[in-house]
């Protein structure tokens, strides 16, 4: 099948009745589907009672010491999305989103994509931020000879995170997709929506509502659906949205090069601009 960068992919048939889906790798990390299922099974557990969000379940994977590594999940195919199918993802994201327990971060450390991501607990939504997500990044892509010229604004934004991120820790701590682009949902056969490709973790909602704007975009209709069943701070349009895109382009600048340091430093700009 199409679609991934990072692993293959195969649909399945048997002689059972349903189709299975499988994906493999050939190199490290060697728990990189251990990770993935870990975070299924935290989106699955989160919208058992959704009839408007799937998540595959697995069928099983390989414990790290078989090479190829590889997982297998339920084929989930794709449908058509009916008239509504926006405002049903969008309200079902925001029961995703549901207050929960629980410190920033997971109890274990995932990916995303091929990338490593910490995910040491936290109480302290700023300093997670910028530990856990925009600094490891930082050195990587520094290691790699890039964005040297931001360093600057890298700690000037760094010194006014509390400030940027005001209103997080009064709008509660939600699971996370983690890793919510457009490519990593998809229309189901009923008509809902489909999760794949998670980097879960507990942080704040609006991490994933950043991330739906980049790369493709959502469709027309989500982002009303979901801010009428939860509404959004004030201050998101403005400063955490962009504080929150960093994130992932910086990971797309470690993975795939420099071809994005041009977002990023438009992202980092209007962010501190902000101020």
């Amino acid at each position: 099948m199409t679609g991934g960068c990072i692993h293959e992919t195969a649909r399945l048939s048997t002689n059972l009745q349903e189709d299975f889906f499988l994906k493999w790798a050939q190199g490290p990390p060697s728990d990189v589907f251990a990770a993935e299922v870990d975070g299924l099974s935290a989106l699955h557990g989160s919208t058992r009672n959704s009839a408007d969000l799937t998540v595959p379940e697995v069928i099983g994977y390989s414990d790290g010491e078989e090479k190829p590594a590889w997982l297998l999940l339920e084929y989930v195919p794709h449908g058509s999305p009916g008239g509504d199918y926006a405002e049903r993802l969008g309200e079902a994201l925001a029961v995703l989103h549901e207050v929960g327990e629980g410190p920033y971060g997971w109890h274990r450390s995932n990916y995303i994509g091929s990338l490593p991501q910490a995910n040491t607990s936290m109480d302290d939504w700023p300093a997670f931020w910028w530990s856990q997500r925009l600094e490891p990044q930082l050195v990587l892509a520094s290691d790699n000879g890039r964005l040297a010229s931001l360093d600057r604004e890298w700690a000037t934004l760094e010194s006014k995170l509390p400030k940027l991120l005001g209103g997080a820790e009064q709008d509660g701590r939600s699971i996370l997709h983690g890793d919510l682009w457009s490519g990593n949902v998809y229309p189901g056969p009923a008509g809902g929506a489909v999760l794949v490709d998670p980097a879960v973790y507990r942080g704040h909602r609006e991490v994933d509502l950043a991330m739906t704007e980049l790369f493709g975009g959502f469709p027309t209709g989500f982002y009303a659906a979901y801010q009428n069943r939860r509404p959004l701070e004030e201050g998101y349009e403005d400063r955490r949205r962009y504080v929150y895109q960093l994130y992932p382009l910086l990971v797309h600048v470690n993975l795939f090069g420099d071809g994005y340091v041009n977002s990023v430093a438009g992202a980092l700009r209007r962010a501190l601009a902000s101020q």
